[in-house]
């Protein structure tokens, strides 16, 4: 058996060696649970073996199937980005590029001030959620009621 490494950097991001592969590929952005299983399953990992134990070679396969997942085998209903509106075609991003492309996907609709857009200016929920008894934090100190001008006695 190989020495554990504590600490495994894949796709930009350092992972926890004593973690078991599934789980421990969910620390990077962008990767779920369903991709991190189907990267175990087109390297014949099991999903029990820590990060730690990986060769060189195996960490380099990982970084190349996420890199392009559709040439590897992964179907295109589990990609973070089906449709990219600039290009059309199915991607799957992971750490900076999914950052970016989100802040990107934000400026957009801001800029052209669709629902959506100005809901994300004003800092209000996006997605229909009501806003009478959540959402407080965005709106101020909560006062409660004031009696002003009226005298107690």
């Amino acid at each position: 058996m190989a020495e554990l490494k504590h600490l495994v950097r894949i796709a930009n991001t350092d992972l926890n060696g004593e973690k078991d592969l599934l789980f421990g590929l969910r620390k990077i952005k962008g990767v779920n649970t369903m991709i991190a299983n189907a990267l175990c399953k087109i390297t014949n990992h099991p999903i029990t073996k820590k990060i730690g134990e990986l060769s060189k070679e195996e960490i380099k396969k990982i970084e190349s199937i996420l890199a392009s997942p559709i040439k590897n085998g992964i179907p295109e209903w589990m990609l973070n980005r089906r449709k990219d509106p600039e290009t059309g075609t199915a991607l799957h991003l992971i750490t900076n590029d999914l950052m970016f492309s989100k802040e990107s996907d934000i400026k957009r609709l801001k800029k052209i001030k669709c629902y959506r857009g100005t809901r994300h200016m004003h800092g209000l929920p996006v997605r229909g959620q009501r806003t009478k008894s959540n959402f407080r934090k965005n709106k101020g100190k909560v006062l409660g009621v004031t009696h002003a001008g009226k005298k107690r006695g």
